[in-house]
């Protein structure tokens, strides 16, 4: 992703990486003889679903036969039963989108915030289990005010993009801001982000 590394989140990048993927999900539906491909990446609010659905529909108008399945999958409704069934099947939690930027956007950001570096493998997670097992909180965790106040915060670091000193300026901005602490200090379920 060459020119794109300081890219935010959801910007030229995402679309490029979602654009590969969905690709080879059609060329491997169209050569196995699926009519539709989805994505788990247009359940999650932490992505722009337009984005997403886009590049699906992309891909799959490659293919006469095949179609891309949008739906509208990031209701509160839908969020809660996502993490219903991903907390009943004991799915893996990844705290990140899984590239190298967005972990080191998302360890900037935690390191202004407070909160715990993300942690790959092992049986914890920066932020408390390293699977799903709280529908209720892990749905509060990418609740739509939690995920859009993110992106405010984001997108001005973004401005910023490969001047560290910059950077650290806009990061600097949160570093005494804390989520969910009680008024004694103690931390109650600190947001996934």
């Amino acid at each position: 992703m060459k020119g794109m590394e300081f890219d935010p989140e959801r910007g030229r990048r995402c679309t490029e990486c979602f654009d590969m993927r969905m690709e080879r999900a059609a060329l491997y539906a169209h050569e196995n003889g699926f009519d539709a491909i989805a994505t788990t990446n247009a359940t999650s609010r932490w992505k722009d679903a337009k984005q997403v659905d886009s590049s699906g529909d992309r891909a799959a108008a490659r293919y006469e036969s095949l179609k891309y399945w949008a739906h509208d999958w990031q209701s509160d409704e839908m969020t809660l039963r996502k993490y219903q069934v991903s907390a009943n099947e004991h799915f893996y939690k990844q705290e990140y989108c899984g590239c190298s930027y967005s972990l080191r956007d998302s360890n900037e950001w935690r390191k202004a915030n407070g909160i715990p570096n993300i942690k790959i493998g092992g049986e914890v997670a920066g932020l408390g289990d390293r699977y799903f097992s709280d529908p209720l909180v892990d749905a509060s965790e990418e609740s739509q005010d939690v995920v859009d106040e993110f992106f405010a915060q984001a997108n001005e670091i973004a401005e910023a993009g490969n001047n560290v000193q910059e950077r650290k300026k806009k990061l600097q901005i949160y570093k005494d801001r804390r989520k969910n602490e009680k008024d004694d200090g103690v931390f109650d379920g600190l947001n996934n982000w």
